[in-house]
Order: C-alpha cells, then sequence, then structure tokens
C-alpha cells in the first residue's frame, strides 16, 4: 500500500514541472512580444522621418530654379497614396527583421526573428483591405483592379507585389544586389560596373543607318503607352540608413537603399559628374505567407490589366481628382487655361511649382495631370495622354447623345470600357504580331476564353524584357505641318530637350504637328553594334545644358541586380532554350563573335550576364523585333494578361456581340481623325509612311459605330 502515497507525489510533481513549463513559456512568449514590438517600434520611427524628409525635399527641390536629373527623376518616381503606404510597411518589415537578427547574433540569445507571423501582425502587414468592395456583378472594372478574379479578389489588384516566375537571387540571400559587396563574386566571378557594361556594348556615336525602315516612331511610342498601363515600381525611401539621398547623390554613398551607379576610372563623365550617378532602389513590399522566400519583392503600383489605367489612374482618389464631377457627361477634367485651336489638353498638376516649369522659365508650363505620373516624362508621352483624354471625353458625349437618359456615373463608366478595349485591340491585334513576328502564334495562340486559374499579375522579369523599347528611340523626334514637310523654325528636336517640357505643346505649336511626327517618321532599330542613343544613355532626364544626364542602359542593368532578377542562362533554361558557357556556344547564340567576346569579357561566365543586357543582345526573330529570349518572356506575359483578366473584350458578356463587332473595326488612325485637326492619315499607323502615297484622307477610315451601345433602361 506504500506505493500511493509516493504515486501521488510523483503525479503532484509533474503538476508542478507542468505548470512551470507553462508559465516558463508564457514568460518566453511575452518576452518574444516584447521584443518585436520594442524593434518594431524603434524601426517605424526611423522609418516614418525617412518618408517625412523625402516629401519635404521633394518640394524643396521642385522649388529650385535649377533641379538635377536626380531631382527630376525623384519627381517620376515619387510615390503616392496606397503606394507609399504599402512601401513603407515593406521597409519597416525588412528593417526590423534585420534588427531582430542582428540582435539575436550580438546576445547569442534566441530572440523571434523567425516568429515571422507575429513580426507581420505588429508591423501591419496582415493582407492589405481591397481598395473597393467587391460587385461582381457590376459590368464595369473597379478602378483598384480588385475584385476581377471572383475567387482570389486582390489577384491584379494595385500596390502588390510583382509575381516571381523564377526565385529572385540576392547577394546574402534576402535583399543585397550582386555588385553591392565589391569582394564578393557571382558564381566565382567578381560583377562588372553596370555603366562599364553600358559603355563596352550599349554604347556608339555615328547616328547614320540606325532607323528602322519598317516601324515608325509610334511603334515605339506605343510600346512605352503599354508598359504605362501595366507596371510601375516607385523608388523607396532610404528606410533607417543614416544617409540622406542628398549624401547619396553628392557623396555617393552606398548604404539603406543608396546603391549609385559608380563610373569607371576612364568614363568621360568623372570630369563632369564626379564618381557616380545617383541610384535608389525599388519600392518593395511584406512578404506573404506562408513565408517559403523572404527575399525582397518589389511593388506594382498599377493593375497588371491593360484596362487604360494610364488614363484613368488606380487609386479611387486620383481617379476622382481626374474627372470632371460637375458635368452630368462623365468627362475628364481638361486644362482650364490653354485649349489647342478649341481642342483640350490635360489639366494641369495643382502643385505648384512644377519641375516642368523650370524647362522653359519664361513659357512656365506645369507638368501634366494623368492617371500615370509619367505623363510629363516626355513630350511624345505627353501627346500620347492627351489623344486619350480627348478620346474619352468625345466617347462619352456621344454616349450621351445615344442615351439621353444615362447619368455622368454610367457614361464614364461605358466610355473608360471602350477606351480600355481600344488598349487591347491595338496591343493584340496591331502591336505584338510586328514585335513577335513568326514567334507570335508560338507564344500567344489565338484567345479562346477568360480563365479563372491564370495569374494575370506583372512578373518581375517582364519589367525588364519590356525595356527592348528603349532601344527602339531615336536622337531626335521632328514636327511636320499639314503637308507633312518640317514644321516651324525648329522642326527637328533632339531627344534630351524633350524631358519635362510641355512647353513645347501648350505654347509652341500643339499636338498636330507631333502626332504627324509618330506617323511619318521612323523609330531606331535595334542593333547589336548601335544599341541605345546617347541621347538616353548620356542625357536621359537632361533637358537643358546646365543639367548632367544619367544613363538609361545601365539604370537598366542596376535594377535588374536590385530587383534579384537571375542572370540570362537561368533565364535561357526557364524559357526552353540552349544554355551557352563557352565563346563558340555564346557566338552561336547572338551569331556575333565580337559581341559574344566583350560580354564573356566582361562577366566572365554567361550565368552571369543582366537579363536586360543579355536579353537585348539576341539578334531578332525572324519579322520581330526581340530575339527568341525577349519573344518567350513577352509572349508568356501578355497570354496571362489575357486569359486572366476577366474584362477582356473577347470574353463572353463584356460586350455584346454587336458591340465586338464595332470594336473590332477601332484603329488609331480613326482616334487621330477624331481628335486632332489632322484629316489625312496612314492605314497603318506603325509602319513608317511616306506622304502622299502612304496617307489617305480621314473619311476614308470607319468611324467607330457605337448604335449597339444604344439602351433603353436607365
Amino acid at each position: 500500500m506504500r506505493v500511493l502515497p509516493h504515486l501521488s507525489a510523483l503525479l503532484a510533481f509533474l503538476v508542478l514541472l507542468q505548470t512551470a513549463e507553462s508559465a516558463t513559456r508564457a514568460q518566453a512568449a511575452t518576452t518574444r512580444t516584447a521584443a518585436i514590438s520594442d524593434a518594431v517600434s524603434q524601426v517605424k520611427v526611423q522609418v516614418d522621418k525617412a518618408f517625412l524628409d523625402s516629401r519635404t525635399r521633394l518640394k524643396t527641390s521642385t522649388s529650385s530654379e535649377n533641379p538635377t536629373s536626380r531631382q527630376l527623376a525623384e519627381y517620376l518616381k515619387h510615390a503616392k497614396g496606397r503606394t507609399r503606404t504599402a512601401i513603407r510597411t515593406g521597409q519597416v518589415w525588412e528593417d526590423s527583421l534585420k534588427r531582430l537578427r542582428q540582435k539575436e547574433s550580438l546576445t547569442n540569445v534566441t530572440v523571434p526573428s523567425l516568429d515571422l507571423t507575429s513580426l507581420s501582425s505588429e508591423v501591419g502587414c496582415d493582407a492589405p483591405a481591397l481598395a473597393v468592395k467587391c460587385d461582381f456583378n457590376s459590368p464595369y472594372r473597379t478602378i483598384s483592379g480588385d475584385c476581377n478574379n471572383r475567387r482570389s479578389p486582390a489577384l491584379g489588384a494595385a500596390n502588390r507585389a510583382l509575381a516571381r516566375w523564377l526565385p529572385a537571387e540576392y547577394e546574402d540571400g534576402l535583399s543585397l544586389p550582386f555588385g553591392w559587396t565589391p569582394e564578393k563574386t557571382r558564381n566565382g566571378f567578381p560583377v562588372p560596373l553596370a555603366r562599364k557594361v553600358s559603355n563596352e556594348i550599349a554604347n556608339y556615336r555615328d547616328e547614320k543607318g540606325v532607323l528602322d525602315q519598317n516601324r515608325s516612331l509610334f511603334f515605339m511610342q506605343w510600346g512605352q503607352i503599354v508598359d504605362h498601363d501595366l507596371g510601375f515600381a516607385p523608388d523607396t525611401e532610404l528606410g533607417s540608413s543614416e544617409f540622406s539621398k542628398a549624401q547619396c547623390d553628392e557623396y555617393c554613398i552606398q548604404g539603406g537603399n543608396c546603391f549609385p551607379i559608380m563610373f569607371p576610372p576612364n568614363d568621360p563623365k568623372v570630369r563632369t559628374q564626379g564618381k557616380c550617378m545617383p541610384f535608389f532602389r525599388a519600392g518593395f513590399v511584406c512578404p506573404t505567407p506562408p513565408y517559403q522566400s523572404l527575399a525582397r519583392e518589389q511593388i506594382n503600383a498599377l493593375t497588371p490589366f491593360l484596362d487604360a489605367s494610364l488614363v484613368y489612374g488606380t487609386e479611387p482618389s486620383l481617379a476622382s481628382r481626374l474627372r470632371n464631377l460637375s458635368s452630368p457627361l462623365g468627362l475628364l477634367a481638361v486644362n482650364q487655361e490653354f485649349s489647342d485651336h478649341g481642342l483640350p489638353y490635360l489639366p494641369f498638376v495643382n502643385k505648384k511649382p512644377s519641375p516642368c516649369e523650370f524647362i522653359n522659365a519664361t513659357a512656365q508650363v506645369p507638368c501634366f495631370l494623368a492617371g500615370d505620373s509619367r505623363a510629363s516624362e516626355q513630350t511624345l508621352l505627353a501627346t500620347s495622354h492627351t489623344l486619350f483624354l480627348r478620346e474619352h471625353n468625345r466617347l462619352a458625349r456621344e454616349l450621351k447623345r445615344l442615351n439621353p437618359q444615362w447619368d455622368g456615373e454610367k457614361l464614364y463608366q461605358e466610355a473608360r470600357k471602350i477606351l480600355g478595349a481600344f488598349m487591347q485591340i491595338i496591343t493584340f491585334r496591331d502591336y505584338l504580331p510586328i514585335v513577335l513576328g513568326d514567334e507570335m502564334q508560338k507564344w500567344i495562340p489565338p484567345y479562346q476564353s477568360y480563365n479563372e486559374s491564370v495569374d494575370p499579375r506583372l512578373s518581375n522579369v517582364f519589367t525588364f524584357a519590356f525595356r527592348f523599347g528603349h532601344l527602339e528611340v531615336p536622337s531626335t523626334v521632328s514636327r511636320l505641318d499639314e503637308n507633312y514637310q518640317p514644321w516651324g523654325p525648329e522642326p527637328e528636336l533632339a531627344l534630351h530637350t524633350l524631358f519635362f517640357n510641355t512647353w513645347r505643346i501648350v505654347k509652341d505649336g500643339g499636338l498636330d504637328p507631333l502626332v504627324r511626327g509618330l506617323l511619318a517618321k521612323k523609330a531606331k532599330l535595334v542593333k547589336q553594334n548601335k544599341m541605345m542613343t546617347g541621347e538616353l544613355r548620356n542625357k536621359l532626364f537632361q533637358p537643358t545644358h546646365k543639367i548632367h544626364g544619367f544613363d538609361l542602359a545601365a539604370i537598366n542593368i542596376q535594377r535588374g541586380r536590385d530587383h534579384g532578377q537571375p542572370g540570362y542562362n537561368s533565364w535561357r533554361r526557364f524559357c526552353g532554350l540552349s544554355r551557352p558557357q563557352t565563346l563558340e556556344e555564346m557566338t552561336a547564340v547572338l551569331k556575333n563573335k565580337g559581341l559574344a567576346k566583350k560580354l564573356l569579357d566582361l562577366y566572365r561566365s554567361p550565368d552571369n550576364i543582366d537579363i536586360w543586357i543579355g536579353a537585348t543582345a539576341e539578334p531578332l526573330v525572324k519579322r520581330g523585333r526581340v530575339g527568341p529570349l525577349l519573344a518567350c518572356l513577352l509572349g508568356k506575359q501578355f497570354q496571362q494578361i489575357r486569359d486572366g483578366d476577366r474584362f477582356w473584350w473577347e470574353n463572353p458578356g463584356v460586350f455584346t456581340k454587336r458591340q465586338q463587332d464595332s470594336l473590332r473595326k477601332m484603329s488609331f488612325s480613326r482616334l487621330v481623325c477624331d481628335n486632332t485637326h489632322i484629316t489625312k492619315v496612314p492605314l497603318n499607323v506603325f509602319q513608317p509612311n511616306s506622304y502622299p502615297q502612304d496617307f489617305v484622307d480621314c473619311s476614308a477610315i470607319e468611324k467607330l459605330d457605337l448604335s449597339p451601345w444604344v439602351s433603353v433602361k436607365n
């Protein structure tokens, strides 16, 4: 019977032990929670200060009479609204994680650096709320891209991470780009300076023979329109770094999100610009559960759908600001100070002064306000934005004439829906076939139907693949008169003088001379020995001689590293293409031994070649304007954009059969006829056209028949 007291004592001891362990666990949990809370609180203070300093600095720089190229670029790349909030939260997450891991390594005490759910909650990374409430019965897209996919309403929404088709590759596996630490190698070899690659591969001086005999300048411009409709990753702030952007700019100090593009010692820019071009890393967002990867993921501030968001915006607040809400006609707001011989211009930004005013101190014309903040980046882009504004208002007025009972909201949404279809039709029917050439059918087969399982998100790599268009930009832009002859005393303008140059439109000739130049002049041909014009490679955002310009090729290379892009051969394998390893194999792929040798001298291994320079260096596919790798990456992306869009114009139920038949007859030539004073246009706007043989009267261009939109219902 003595066993029973011993058993009772043992049970009592076990209960006490369990209670003590529970208390210890509870205390540890409390300690972990406190450590997370403390780290996040400290980081938030620093990040908030960085974001506030940035906003103050931007206001100061736009008040300067001599803004620098960096300040002009910052104006374009500055995050606003929900985008800014998402980027700020991503910065707090990353800095908090680093702080916790650092504390763990210093104290040798396990802190909750891997309690990612708690950290995410404390930071505020929980799935961001939809920008709007979903009404799946609505016939219209949301402005924000939410609610397109019924099963996953946030899929395709603005301000989410770009998709990864291959895992990110960072120097530290988390966020540091290759090239960050000088002594560290990639696949056993040092990473060449981005500017050195630009100088040796993308550089050329002689502009003779560079124009594309089969593509108009508008071919180049449409590519930028599509790009600005699909993706935008604004710069982030410097986070908890001790360095301000001014220090990053002036002293080339690398730290935080400052990743300057260093000049090689013999670079001519060293004499005029110092040691570097400033470069700030792209905005990024919190990782999402189940946290399989904590690698930095860049934001897409836009929707990935071809929805004309560059006209209407992707945030409800901006969309509202862009409308003329005092009118019952569903119109977009227009400029109240100037008009183009009776036709409207885009409204001006209301924050003054704006950088565009300093390009011509006498004219003092501000930047334009549009659905995309980059509308005033260069004059031809602003011209295109203006045409879309006019077309929306033309459609809305015509729909009102046919449907007097429709209110302003209905008119706005129907006109927006038609303009979105226009973007889709021109891109897939007219543009992509001459980009992809004989590869079109392979990568983008005819439309079958909407597929809810297709992920329409923009891939991270696409944001580099689509930059092939930078090689199609010529060094000058022409303005032409009604007979398509040189217009005015300055008919040909150097490209760099058109950055932020809104006054050339408003006070120096209006839209028509520029539109004629787009239709009749040629794009630059993508050539292996003449890649990027010096206007972009040395004078980007150098609108006046007082400002030192940037190098767009070097920026593209540095940005790829910033985004953790895998190397050239990883993407070749992804697309089912060969992976060259030797000079002979590289020569076979590029069909150019000299170029292959230059690339291998720089990178030592084809595996290390940056995706943008490697992909654009490939010879063009037959009847196309990109190489095999770009054909794959672009084709795959555009098919997903189309098939994963519930509001795609061909998806049954989006438009009626009669409406679809009308939409098929849309053309850019007709849009020009309807929204300018131009009366002679080409039938094919993407091929260079000679006047008068390639031009017809506007009366010969079929109009969009809106009669299928007549409704007897409200």
